[in-house]
């Protein structure tokens, strides 16, 4: 006998990417308040570091590791003019694509994307390519992102080494 839900799954991988596309173009657009809004109050952000992409960041070092705190001190510190890393800000445009649903729960769902972002800076441009993988919980007709975790294919980063804007 085959086990059916009584609740049936009304996700939709275009919903999910609608609301990925959604969120990519607020960060493009530096609407980083409305970008905060996205995320649940006991979320999580991170960008592990490139030579240990899958370690526990309890236990390990990662480029960026944030609850909520200090992602609203991250947006409150890029719009400021002292953020000298990113006054005037980056221009971003990033694709998200081959985004699958990985899993889902009454409470939430997995979802893996690939992301490729152009950035332009005084005169430089940089590629920064990798997947995201998302914990989203269904809120309303949208979704609410429980866990965000940004995991770049490089194998190092340029000599500053460090990541001054949203991935």
């Amino acid at each position: 006998m085959t086990s059916v839900s009584e609740t049936p799954s009304i996700t939709t991988r275009s919903a999910i990417e609608e609301f990925l596309f959604h969120e990519a173009g607020l960060i493009d657009r530096w609407r980083l308040e409305e970008w905060l809004d996205l995320f649940t109050l006991d979320c999580t952000y991170e960008v592990p570091a490139t030579d240990h992409p899958d370690a526990d960041p309890g236990l390990t070092w990662s480029l960026i590791h944030d609850g909520r705190t200090m992602l609203e001190q991250r947006v409150i510190r890029l719009k400021k003019p002292e953020a000298h890393a990113e006054f005037p800000h980056s221009q971003t445009s990033r694709i998200v694509g081959n985004v699958q649903i990985l899993d889902e729960t009454d409470e939430s769902i997995s979802v893996t994307a690939n992301f490729i972002i152009h950035r332009a800076k005084a005169g430089k441009f940089d590629t920064y390519v990798g997947r995201y993988e998302y914990e989203l919980v269904p809120r309303n007709s949208s979704f609410l992102i429980r866990r965000k975790r940004a995991v770049l294919a490089h194998d190092m980063l340029d000599p500053q080494g460090k990541i001054s804007f949203i991935i």
